[in-house]
C-alpha cells in the first residue's frame, strides 16, 4: 500500500508540476500535436461503458488492451455497449475525414470521453494515451482496490510525423524468451511505436524453426561457450573478457512465433523478421556447411565480431536453400517487409572461391562488391515475386543498390542520404543517435556513449535532402544489440528511457520538441515504468 501511495504521489506531483509550468501538455510520451488541459477529471468505474461505432472486430481489438489492464488492476471489465448513455461513457467513433491513418482526437470531460480516429489504429493510440494518463497502478498485475481511476479533463488532436516508428531486438547473440519478446512489444506499443524488428539469426545463433531444415535449430541454435566481458578495463582501456563455458541457446517454434505475431497484431504492431545473408551466417553454416565456399566444418560462434565464412554466392544450391527458408518465413509473417541483413560481409572467401569467381565471369561482374549486389538483387526479386519488400542495412548500397530495396542507414546518415537521392525508401537508424546498447552515462569508461539528450536531439530527415528527396524517409528505429546484454532485464535497462525519446522523435513534429519538457513528462511515465517493474536507467 505504501508503494502505491508513493506512485500516486509521484504521478499527481508531476501533473501539478506540468500545470504549474504553464504547459498545455499532460504527462504523455510521445508529445501530442495539440493538447489542452482543463479543469476536472473523468472517473473510470465498473459501470463505465465503451461504445464502438462501428462495433466490429478491429474496433474491439483497439480497446482490448485497455480493458484487460483495467480488469487486472481495477478488478472490473468495461462492457462494450451498442448505445451511449448520458454519463460515464467512452465513445469511440471512426472519422474518415482525418488526414492520417493513425490520427486521433480525444476529448476527456467529466461525464464522457470521446475518441475520433480515421482507423482503429488511432483508437488504439488514444487508448494508450488514456493508459498513460491513468494512475500508474494501472500497470499492476493484481487488483488495486484503493486506487481511484481518474483521467484529467483535456482535449487532444494527434497524429504521427513518420509512418515507420520502430524498435529492434537482437535475439541472435543472447536468446530472449517468447514471453520476454511479448513484453517488449507491449512497451513498444505503449509508446505508440508500430514496428518490431526481430533480429532472428546471426553467427552466434539461429532462433526460428525452419521445418525443411531442422538442423538450423538442432545445431545452429546452440553454442558451446560465450566470450563475455567482465566490466573491468585493462591498462589500454579495453574491457577484459573471458570465456563462459556454459552452453547458450534457444529458438522459437513456428507456433510460438505465430503467437508473438498475434500478440503484436492486438497492439497494431507489425513484426519484421531479419534473416541475415550473405554474412553473419555461421550458425546456419554450422548446420549446413555445404552452402559455404569452403565446405566447413564450422561451429556456432561464441565470440563477437565479423567472420569471413559466409554464404557462397556461386552455387545455385545456396539460393535454393535460402529461398526455401524465406518461403517458410513468408508463410509465418504477414509483414510487407522482410529484412535480409546485407551488412558486414567480408569478401575474402568469395575472392578465393572457384564457384564465385566463375559466376562473376559469367555475369561480367568486375568485383566482389558487385557480386554482393547480385546476391541481394536475386533474393529481393524472389521476395518481390511473393509480394514482399526487402530491407537491408546500408552496406546494400555497395556495388549497386538492387531495385526497390529499402535502406536501413546505420553507420551514419550518409547511407540514408545516398539512398533517398536515388529515390529509394529509407529507415534512419544511425548508431550515433539510436543504438541503445551504447552506454548511457557520459561518465562511463566505455568508448561508445549515447546520453538521453543526444538521442532526443536526433532529426531523422537530413537537412541535405530536398523536399522531394525527404519524402523517401519512412521513419526512425532504435536498435538493441545484445552481444553484451545477456538478460532481458538488462535489455530494458539499456533501452529505457531512450526508447521513449526515439518514440517522440518518430511521432512529434520537430518544432514541438523540447528536452526540458520531455524530462518533466518522463517523470510521470517513469512512475508507470516503476509499476511495470522495469529496472530502467535513471539519468
Amino acid at each position: 500500500m505504501k508503494k502505491i501511495s508513493l506512485l500516486l504521489g509521484c504521478w499527481m506531483g508531476c501533473a501539478v508540476a506540468l500545470l504549474a509550468q504553464g504547459t498545455t501538455t499532460a504527462g504523455i510520451i510521445p508529445l501530442p500535436q495539440k493538447c489542452t488541459l482543463q479543469a476536472g477529471e473523468f472517473v473510470v468505474k465498473a459501470k463505465t461503458k465503451i461504445v464502438l461505432n462501428p462495433n466490429n472486430a478491429q474496433m474491439q481489438k483497439a480497446v482490448t488492451v485497455m480493458k484487460d489492464l483495467l480488469k487486472t488492476a481495477a478488478g472490473f471489465a468495461l462492457p462494450v455497449s451498442k448505445k451511449a448513455t448520458d454519463r460515464n461513457v467512452i465513445i469511440c467513433t471512426l472519422n474518415p475525414n482525418l488526414k492520417h491513418d493513425e490520427a486521433y482526437k480525444l476529448w476527456v470531460q467529466k461525464d464522457k470521453i470521446t475518441i475520433e480516429a480515421k482507423t482503429p489504429h488511432g483508437v488504439f493510440y488514444a487508448m494508450q494515451t488514456l493508459r498513460q494518463l491513468l494512475p500508474p497502478a494501472i500497470e499492476k498485475k493484481t487488483v488495486q482496490s484503493a486506487v481511484k481511476w481518474t483521467i484529467p479533463c483535456l482535449e487532444i488532436e494527434d497524429a504521427p510525423r513518420y509512418n515507420y516508428r520502430g524498435l529492434h531486438l537482437d535475439v541472435g547473440r543472447h536468446f530472449m524468451t517468447q514471453q520476454e519478446v511479448m513484453r517488449y512489444i507491449d512497451l513498444l506499443a505503449y509508446h505508440k511505436m508500430n514496428i518490431f524488428h526481430w533480429h532472428l539469426t546471426d553467427d552466434q545463433g539461429w532462433r526460428i524453426e525452419i521445418k525443411k531444415y531442422p538442423k538450423l535449430t538442432k545445431v545452429g541454435a546452440w553454442r558451446e561457450q560465450t566470450k563475455e566481458r567482465t566490466g573491468e578495463l585493462d591498462s589500454a582501456g579495453k574491457y577484459i573478457a573471458h570465456w563462459d563455458n556454459r552452453p547458450h541457446g534457444g529458438f522459437y517454434t513456428q507456433a510460438e512465433v505465430k503467437e508473438v505475431i498475434a500478440y503484436a497484431q492486438k497492439r497494431f504492431v507489425t513484426v519484421i523478421p531479419e534473416i541475415d545473408m550473405p554474412g553473419h551466417s555461421l550458425a546456419a553454416l554450422a548446420a549446413y556447411p555445404k552452402f559455404s565456399c569452403s565446405g566447413g566444418p564450422f561451429r556456432v560462434e561464441g565470440q563477437w565480431g565479423i567472420f569471413e565464412d559466409i554464404f557462397c554466392a556461386g552455387q545455385d544450391a545456396t539460393f535454393a536453400f535460402l529461398e526455401d527458408i524465406l518461403t517458410e518465413i513468408i508463410a509465418i509473417f504477414p509483414s510487407p517487409y522482410i529484412h535480409i541483413g546485407g551488412d558486414e560481409v567480408p569478401k575474402t572467401r568469395w575472392e578465393r572461391c572457384h564457384a564465385c569467381q566463375t559466376r562473376m565471369k559469367e555475369l561480367g561482374i568486375k568485383g566482389e562488391h558487385q557480386l554482393q549486389s547480385y546476391f541481394i538483387t536475386r533474393i529481393s526479386m524472389f521476395l518481390a515475386a511473393k509480394g514482399k519488400s526487402v530491407i537491408g542495412w546500408d552496406e546494400v548500397l555497395e556495388g549497386g543498390l538492387a531495385p526497390d530495396v529499402i535502406v536501413m542507414s546505420w553507420r551514419g546518415i550518409e547511407g540514408g542520404i545516398e539512398a533517398a537521392e536515388m529515390q529509394h525508401n529509407v529507415i534512419m537508424t544511425p548508431r550515433q543517435y539510436v543504438y541503445l546498447d551504447y552506454a548511457q552515462d557520459e561518465a562511463s569508461p566505455a568508448k561508445r556513449v549515447l546520453p538521453l539528450q543526444k538521442t532526443y536531439s536526433y532529426d531523422p530527415t537530413p537537412v541535405e535532402l530536398t523536399p522531394e528527396e525527404a519524402q523517401y524517409i519512412l521513419g526512425v528505429q532504435g536498435n538493441v544489440w545484445t552481444e553484451h546484454i545477456p538478460t532481458f532485464e538488462r535489455v530494458l535497462y539499456m533501452a529505457f528511457p531512450r526508447a521513449a525519446a526515439i518514440a517522440e522523435v518518430g511521432w512529434t513534429q520537430k518544432e514541438q520538441k523540447n528536452f526540458d519538457n520531455f524530462k518533466l513528462r518522463l517523470q510521470q511515465i517513469a512512475a508507470h515504468y516503476d509499476a511495470m517493474g522495469i529496472q530502467y536507467y535513471q539519468p
